[in-house]
């Protein structure tokens, strides 16, 4: 049979003990990995593997013949209960052995799951898994996780109350996020918010998602940005205690206001321009720029990276003037100007 990924997630939901075996495969390792590991813990259950209800082969292992692949589908466990063998790394020189295993298959047998990088269409092994009417095949394409897997997942967790702006944010979240750091970030919030029996909140979020940019950086960026020009100075000190570069400066500058520039240029304006920002913002931090994009306004933005532009300009040539002091400069400057 030809499952998809929704397909899966009713199966891991509730697993199918008529089905013989169960191929997984796509590009990506790492999301192949993560939905056999949930499949596999849905067939046996959380004891399984502690019992010795799981048997691991390699897609090597099956080159030597099918014998022992049918002997370890038909043995008996020691403990009671559903059994899987897992065969990772499949190809399609494996196809005789697990050919003869599905063939040979018997409801109380122990379930194959079957793991394998990209298959062609014309594939052996993926041909044998979708002609089979007690086996499936899933691909697993590079796409985000669905909103109905996220709230799953969340659900999982112990997250039933989830807040509709937290649940928007965790959608643009597993779209900027490869699956097992998406995974782990659901991990952390689950632990935050761990005896926590309020709603799932954007500030939560906010506060265990990954973060790029240093807390000293972020706090002069916005004090430029809200026109607090008395800020500016001591922030500098600080950073450059720290070894931080003008240059440095200067681009991290330039990246932040040209965010607030791509917000203020979406034709929803910049309530639209920001829900479209790649990594996504979370949070109180996402008031905070929303916040300085509508009380700066396109035009001033633009003299703002024109400003910066010829900053940066003087920082990479060859003037004898100190750096610093010319990011200083700029820097007020920017900020005298929301002021006005």
């Amino acid at each position: 049979m030809k499952l998809n990924a929704r397909d899966l997630a009713r199966l891991i939901s509730k697993p199918d003990p008529r089905l013989a075996g169960v191929l997984i495969f796509g590009q990506d390792a790492m999301r192949v990995a993560l939905k056999r590991q949930e499949f596999v813990a849905a067939v046996i259950g959380p004891q399984g593997e502690t019992e010795m209800r799981l048997e691991r082969m390699s897609g090597a292992d099956l080159r030597k013949g099918g014998a022992g692949l049918r002997d370890t589908v038909k043995a008996q466990g020691f403990f009671p209960g559903p059994r899987a063998v897992l065969v990772e790394d499949a190809t399609d020189m494996g196809h005789d052995a697990l050919a003869g295993a599905l063939q040979d298959w018997r409801e109380g047998d122990a379930q194959l799951v079957v793991t394998a990088g990209a298959l062609k269409a014309n594939s052996k092994l993926r041909k044998l898994f979708e002609a089979a009417k007690h086996a499936a095949a899933i691909v697993l394409y590079d796409d985000p996780p669905s909103r109905e897997e996220i709230e799953a997942a969340l659900n999982k967790a112990g997250l039933t109350q989830i807040d509709a702006a937290a649940m928007q944010d965790m959608v643009a979240l597993s779209r900027t996020l490869d699956p097992g750091d998406f995974r782990q970030t659901l991990e952390k919030i689950a632990l935050y918010k761990h005896g926590d029996k309020t709603p799932l909140q954007s500030q939560d979020i906010a506060a265990v998602a990954p973060s790029s940019t240093e807390a000293v950086v972020d706090d002069l960026l916005h004090a430029v940005a809200e026109g607090q020009s008395a800020l500016i100075g001591p922030l500098l000190v600080r950073l450059q205690a720290q070894g931080v570069q003008a240059v440095t400066l200067a681009i991290m500058s330039m990246r932040h206001f040209r965010s607030l520039h791509a917000m203020s240029c979406d034709p929803g304006g910049p309530s639209a321009g920001i829900q479209r920002m790649r990594p996504p913002i979370f949070g109180p931090r996402r008031d905070r720029l929303l916040g300085q994009a509508q009380k700066w306004g396109l035009p001033r933005l633009e003299r703002a990276l024109g400003e910066l532009i010829e900053a940066d300009l003087i920082l990479r040539s060859s003037s004898n003037a100190p750096s610093m002091a010319v990011m200083e400069r700029a820097l007020i400057r920017l900020a005298m100007l929301v002021r006005r």
